[in-house]
């Protein structure tokens, strides 16, 4: 069997199980993924997807609709008095076009363990941080953008986010770092270092120039599994997000803290001569 004879829209249509009524066509693709396990691995991925996306936006369908969105599928409040199916149509309508833009977003070649509970009380940067960490964590090849090895990630991550980025030294815990990685935050620009330990663990550290003004204590929340300790210092946010208990996740975060680079002071300003 050829490599082209099989492609990604027959894998993706066995996955949705959209061959059902094909019984040959899925028999050719179950034949096919038991001889090429880099496919199988890819679909147990695409499947994961589709079960994480699943978990986060259904309970999404027993909410209220919002106002922004019934006002566009309804028109206005005078011509709202559609029966209920409609509104439960315009609702599936709106999980569904919500699920296509994270579909896009994340791609199909990663598992995204989605946090299953909203922020406490992080900003939105800290809520970035943990789904960037979800998105690139699972990678087994193309984790960073840049290996560790390479001598120029830190001046490349400092000049592109306008933070000083330190390549912090977590060994004393088991964590070695991986590489980095340069991302978008909102109208601006954030870096992402990753960490493995020896059995394959990793943890990530976001950092990006924080919007003024931006709370700068220390805090930590959970968002679904991860834990994220993060704060403001020196002129740079940090996030710090892994799926530990608190206790180990807060020794790396101080260990980041105390490391973190410190801003040369600027020089006085002679006094104007009279």
């Amino acid at each position: 069997m050829e490599r082209d004879t099989l492609d990604d829209d027959l894998l993706s249509a066995w996955v949705d199980g959209e061959l059902a009524d094909q019984p040959e066509q899925r028999l050719r693709v179950e034949a096919w993924l038991q001889a090429h396990p880099q496919d199988a691995e890819r679909v147990r991925l695409w499947a994961a997807d589709r079960d994480a996306l699943h978990a986060r936006l259904a309970p999404l369908a027993g909410e209220a609709l919002p106002q922004a969105l019934r006002a566009q599928v309804l028109g206005p409040p005078a011509a709202a008095q559609a029966p209920r199916r409609w509104l439960q149509a315009a609702m599936a309508a709106g999980l569904l076009l919500l699920g296509g833009v994270i579909g896009l977003l994340v791609g199909r070649q990663t598992a995204l363990p989605v946090p299953q509970q909203a922020a406490v009380g992080g900003a939105g940067w800290v809520q970035r941080a943990a789904y960037a960490h979800g998105v690139y964590v699972p990678e087994p090849r193309h984790a960073v953008e840049v290996k560790a090895q390479e001598e120029h990630l830190s001046r490349w991550l400092t000049r592109r986010i306008d933070v000083p980025v330190k390549l912090f030294d977590l060994s004393p815990y088991g964590f070695e770092l991986v590489g980095g990685r340069l991302l978008p935050d909102g109208a601006g620009k954030s870096a992402q270092l990753m960490y493995q330990d020896a059995q394959g663990l990793r943890v990530t550290v976001y950092l990006r120039k924080p919007d003024e003004p931006t709370d700068a204590a220390f805090r930590y929340e959970r968002q679904g599994d991860l834990g994220v300790f993060y704060w403001v210092e020196s002129g740079a946010g940090y996030a710090l997000v892994g799926a530990l208990p608190k206790e180990q996740l807060l020794a790396l975060a101080e260990a980041i803290y105390q490391q973190h680079p410190v801003e040369p002071p600027k020089p006085a300003v002679p006094a104007a001569s009279r």
